[in-house]
């Protein structure tokens, strides 16, 4: 039977297991990297997908959509309510909204158009929003730049907002600071490191 032996490391510098070299611990000697996360807002697409099917499992049901033409499908990459009166389209629209709340999905990811009529009925269009367009995206840098610690820098990408700083404490702080502000959007923050 062959002995194996374990080499250890003695505990270096924060307990990491890993030795010194030359004095300087590990994590400084290719210099500290900043911490990043990114700013998105985006609807999960399952989670919408669910909305709608409950809301037309709703409408099919209730008595008071019962001989309306009241439907409620999607139509590409939109949503498509239709009805025999704008009263009942609104309606429509309404469990629409809150089956999606009941999902996690913000009502203002929901861009609904006016009722419009279409021949004998009324249809409403209704777009779901993703990503962050650039007005709203230069008004979250200007409130990191206004209001975030010092060390906390912002970068457009497309239509999402990088984040960055040596500090993970700033970043967590730019986080609540960004939760308390209201802006157009829904925020999600992801890809925390």
């Amino acid at each position: 039977m062959l002995a194996t032996t374990v080499r250890r490391w003695p505990v270096g510098v924060g307990g990491t297991g890993l030795p010194e070299r030359g004095g300087v611990p590990p994590d400084k000697l290719s210099g500290m990297a900043d911490s990043s996360f990114d700013v998105v807002s985006k609807v999960d697409k399952m989670e919408a997908e669910n909305a709608l099917n409950q809301a037309a499992k709703e409408i099919e049901q209730r008595y008071d959509f019962k001989g309306v033409g009241a439907s409620v499908a999607f139509s590409g990459e939109d949503v498509l309510i239709k009805a025999s009166t704008e009263e009942r389209a609104l309606a429509v629209l309404d469990v629409l909204q809150t089956k999606a709340i009941k999902r996690g999905i913000s009502l203002k990811s929901l861009d609904a158009g006016d009722p419009y009529p279409s021949g004998k009925e009324f249809r409403i269009e209704v777009t779901f929003k993703n990503g962050i367009e650039q007005d709203i995206a230069k008004k979250i840098g200007a409130v990191i730049r206004a209001e975030a610690p010092k060390t906390v820098k912002s970068q457009v990408q497309g239509d999402e907002l990088r984040v960055s700083s040596k500090s993970r404490d700033d970043l967590q702080q730019t986080i609540q600071l960004l939760k308390g502000q209201e802006f157009d959007v829904p925020l999600q923050f992801i890809n925390f490191r």
